[in-house]
């Protein structure tokens, strides 16, 4: 009897819940965020400024422009070992063959590192080739 007696409470609980449904909630105002063009996004940190947009082929570096001066590349070191030759240009370290870009103002220049030699790195940019010489203090 009293197996039956705790199983019969239970049971008139649970019917009587699913029948007490609550009622549906209708919004009245929906919220929506519109933003201009030209306007900071608020989710952005304070004091945090997106990269400027570059145009090219496929959204790409752009690389126009007239010839780069050896001065706006600072070579540091050159290490030359039997495998590989390694260079420290403009505070990264680079390796033969290498391609990077090069900074000046707003504009971006594909430059390839294409050889490293005793006292001098060689680097190519279309047709013009710039030879930078190691700074010694």
């Amino acid at each position: 009897m009293k197996g039956l007696f705790v199983t019969v409470p239970l049971l008139v609980t649970i019917t009587t819940l699913a029948a007490d449904e609550p009622a549906k909630i209708e919004l009245k105002h929906k919220s929506s965020f519109t933003m201009d063009a030209n306007s900071r996004n608020p989710f952005w940190p304070i004091g945090w400024k997106p990269a400027a947009k570059l145009s090219g082929k496929n959204g790409s570096y752009a690389d126009q422009g007239g010839d780069i001066p050896a001065t706006a590349f600072v070579v540091s070191t050159i290490t030359l070992d039997k495998g590989a030759h390694f260079a420290i240009i403009n505070g990264k370290t680079m390796q033969e063959g290498q391609q990077f870009g090069l900074q000046l103002g707003t504009q971006v220049y594909q430059v390839v590192l294409k050889k490293i030699e005793d006292g001098h790195v060689v680097l190519s940019r279309h047709d013009q080739e710039i030879i930078v010489p190691l700074r010694r203090k």
